[in-house]
Order: structure tokens, then sequence, then C-alpha cells
């Protein structure tokens, strides 16, 4: 299992375990995240999943593809370690990764 730390918008730190090969997303919604709402279910068509990669792990986590990017543009307050949670599959390289939940959701 892989750990994996939400932080809440609030400031709420939600630790978790999280199986290889499942999303960020998918991570969240199982564990009641708020600020996750993810209205597409992971098909990358909304950006209602929308995290901040912790600095720390952006490269590790590496960069969105086009068509995130695209979605991208709908999601509020982006930044340059924006990333959409449904994009981002767990790996064991993944483990401690650290993302923050946005103040809201586009």
């Amino acid at each position: 299992m892989t750990k994996l730390t939400f932080i809440a918008f609030d400031g709420t730190r939600f630790d978790v375990e999280a199986e290889n090969g499942s999303t960020v997303m998918e991570n969240a919604i199982r564990n009641s995240v708020p600020g996750i709402e993810a209205e597409c279910g992971g098909a990358c068509a909304c950006a209602t999943c929308h995290v901040y990669v912790d600095e720390a792990w952006t490269e590790v986590v590496g960069e969105p593809e086009a068509m995130e990017e695209d979605m991208l543009d709908f999601a509020y307050d982006v930044r340059p370690n924006s990333r959409l949670s449904c994009q981002i599959k767990v790996r064991s390289e993944l483990d401690g990764l650290v993302v923050s939940v946005p103040e809201r959701q586009g």
C-alpha cells in the first residue's frame, strides 16, 4: 500500500493507504476527503477533483497530459503544481505523496 496525505482547505490532514493502480481521486472519495467532488467519476471530463501537488512531489508525479491541461482551464485558482487527482495513478514511487485541496472546485 502507498501512503497519501490530503490536506483539506481548512488544514485538516487525511492520511490514507492507497492501492497501487488506483487514482488519487478514488482514494479521496473512499476516504471522504472534503472538497474533492469528482463529478465525472474520473473520466477527465471536468475539473472537480483539482488538487495542488506538494512542491517536493511535482517531478515524481509528472506533468499533465494535453487532455488534463485542457480540463484544468475550468479549475479554480490554477497554479503550476495543479493536477486533476483522477489522472494521478498511485504507484510505489508516490509513497508519501502530499496534495492539497483548493478552496473550491471549478
